[in-house]
C-alpha cells in the first residue's frame, strides 16, 4: 500500500492521553471480535480522513501476543487472516497448533535473535524487527534453505531511548544499501515504536522522524528497493501514527481486550 504523499497532522488531534492499557474488555465472542474491529476500522477511517487520506492506505494487523488459540479461533471466525507476534517461539507454536487454518499468515513483529532465525524462515509471512546485517544474513541464509522468500521492515529507533531495539535513524541508508545484497529478504518499508508515554505530544514525534527519513531515504535507494510501507502505531496511538503516514498499524488490546499487564512488559529492551 503506497502512500505517494505524505501528509501532516490535522488541526484536530486524538486525545493528549494515549496510554489504554486497561480500557479495553476482553473479547470473548465472534460478535465481540466483529464489533471490535469495526471499531477500529471506524477510528482507522476518521484518522485517515482527518489528514485526507483513503483508508485504504492502511493496513490494521492484529496483535494475537499473549492470547490464547480459543480466542485467536474467535478472530479468524470474524475475518482476521494475518496476526502479530512479538515472541518468535510463541508464534511457532500457534503456526502449529493453528495449520488447519490454511490461510492464515503469521507476521513476527518483535525482536529477534539471529538463533531463532531458522523458525521466522519456516513458517513467517513477513517480519517487522529486522536491524542487524548478523540477523538478515541468517534469515537469507535460511530462507535460501527454505526455497521462500520474505517480507521485512527495517526497525528504527527513532525515540532515541537506550532501552528499545532498531537502528539510529543516521545507520538506516548505509544498512538498506547493504540489505540488497540478500535476494530472500523483500524490503517492505520502516517500523519504529514510539515512546512510552501518555502524552500525544511526545508520541507524534516519533512517528513524524520515520515519515520523514523514509521520505529522504526514497531518493537514495538501491535500485529494486521500495520503501512504501511505515509500520507504525498500536492501540494506543495508531491515530496518531496514520496521521503521521503510518501504512500498517499493529492493534492488539482494542481487538482482543486488555492484556495483563501494559506494553512496556511485553516489548523487550535492550541489556544495559
Amino acid at each position: 500500500m503506497t502512500d505517494q504523499h505524505a501528509p501532516r497532522p490535522a488541526p484536530l488531534t486524538p486525545p493528549t492521553r494515549h496510554d489504554q492499557h486497561g480500557r479495553y474488555p476482553k473479547a470473548t465472542s465472534v460478535n465481540d471480535f466483529v464489533h471490535n474491529l469495526a471499531m477500529v476500522r471506524s477510528r482507522i477511517e476518521s484518522a485517515c480522513l482527518s489528514v485526507g487520506r483513503s483508508a485504504s492506505s492502511v493496513r490494521l494487523l492484529p496483535v494475537s501476543k499473549t492470547v490464547d488459540e480459543a480466542s485467536i479461533r474467535l478472530s479468524y471466525a470474524a475475518g482476521c487472516r494475518m496476526l502479530g507476534e512479538n515472541k518468535v517461539q510463541e508464534a511457532h507454536r500457534k503456526w502449529q497448533d493453528m495449520a488447519d487454518l490454511s490461510d492464515l499468515r503469521w507476521s513476527v513483529i518483535g525482536h529477534l535473535q539471529t538463533n531463532k532465525a531458522k523458525l521466522v524462515a519456516h513458517f513467517a509471512a513477513e517480519f517487522h524487527a529486522l536491524d542487524s546485517l548478523r540477523l538478515a544474513q541468517a534469515l537469507d541464509r535460511h530462507l535460501q534453505a527454505e526455497g521462500r522468500s520474505l517480507d521485512v521492515f527495517v526497525q528504527v529507533n527513532t525515540s532515541g531511548e537506550a532501552s528499545k531495539y532498531g537502528l539510529a535513524p543516521d545507520d538506516v541508508a548505509s544498512f538498506l544499501r547493504d540489505l540488497s545484497a540478500f535476494s530472500a529478504l523483500r524490503v517492505r518499508g520502516l517500523m519504529t515504536l514510539a515512546v512510552m508515554s501518555g502524552e500525544a505530544d511526545r508520541v507524534r514525534p516519533c512517528f513524524a522522524r520515520l515519515r520523514q527519513l523514509r521520505d529522504r531515504l526514497r531518493q537514495e535507494l538501491p535500485e529494486g528497493m521500495a520503501l512504501d510501507e511505515l509500520s507504525m502505531g498500536m492501540s494506543g496511538d495508531y491515530e496518531i501514527a496514520i496521521q503521521e503516514g503510518a501504512t500498517v498499524v499493529r492493534v492488539g488490546q482494542a481487538i482482543y481486550g486488555a492484556r495483563a499487564l501494559p506494553d512496556s512488559f511485553y516489548w523487550p529492551v535492550t541489556s544495559p
